[in-house]
């Protein structure tokens, strides 16, 4: 009989617990229980899991010092448009049949560029570095400076005698006009991660996330760069005439245009 009895007796549930089972809960209850149990261990590992994560922080790769990126409201162009290198600019296509070092004086003789007859920008710093990454910054661009073999940049501040406007032009002397054109070109997209550093000045600036318009011009194995916004930072309104201010801000390029006469004669 005592055998019989064993052989009638239902085999414990591995989801039997002696405790719940004291307290009178069937083992499918127990095993739901479990299952909860188990659900909201891994939910709250899960939440822990992204709390360290959090307080480790984000992982951010060493940057070179030379392309370190600016603060993050140092003034950048919102809008770049790129051109390529006229034909009136081929006798210095080739860095080794212009050689002359420029100078502060050569690309900035004038400390007025005429907009209208009332309206002059008027030239409040100046600089001139052989090394190139000490005015540039972004790694993508410091490295295609590097490889068009930039020798000197030349960048000129100006703001307008009605202390509206303030405008940078960058002239970069590289190798060749191959190189010339194509840093423009790549600048028409990674503009935004590497530019000119500007330049400050008590009478002018470009304030911090403004607004401002930049363009870029192969001239030969030269590249200027033209740079614009309002003092205020505000966007173009219809009185504001940036083609206007533009085209006087590249009165700088008359040294290119001066190196070109030297080689090809005044006939040209």
């Amino acid at each position: 009989m005592a055998a019989s009895r064993e052989r009638r007796r239902t085999p414990r549930s591995d989801w039997q617990f002696p405790l719940l089972t004291d307290w009178g809960m069937r083992p499918e209850r127990q095993r739901l229980l479990v299952i909860i149990a188990a659900v909201v261990g891994v939910l709250a590992s899960g939440v822990g899991l992204v709390a360290i994560l959090g307080s480790i922080g984000d992982y951010s790769p060493e940057r070179q010092a030379g392309a370190a990126v600016p603060d993050a409201d140092t003034a950048l162009p919102q809008v770049f448009r790129g051109w390529g290198s006229p034909k009136l600019f081929d006798p210095v296509a080739d860095r080794t049949k212009d050689g002359r070092a420029l100078t502060e004086k050569e690309v900035f003789a004038q400390s007025e560029l005429a907009v209208t007859k009332k309206l002059k920008l008027k030239l409040v710093a100046k600089r001139l570095d052989a090394d190139c990454s000490a005015a540039l910054w972004g790694e993508n661009l410091l490295e295609q400076v590097s490889e068009a073999g930039c020798t000197q940049v030349a960048r000129g501040l100006y703001a307008s005698s009605d202390g509206r406007y303030v405008g940078q032009y960058t002239l970069l002397n590289l190798k060749d006009g191959q190189s010339a054109a194509g840093l423009v070109e790549s600048l028409r997209t990674l503009y935004r991660g590497g530019w000119a550093r500007p330049l400050t000045s008590s009478k002018g600036a470009f304030p911090a996330g403004g607004y401002s318009e930049a363009g870029g011009y192969a001239l030969g194995h030269y590249v200027g760069l033209v740079w614009l916004g309002r003092i205020d930072g505000t966007e173009p309104g219809a009185k504001d005439d940036f083609v206007s201010l533009a085209l006087a801000l590249r009165g700088a390029e008359k040294a290119v245009y001066r190196r070109v006469v030297s080689i090809t004669g005044p006939s040209s």
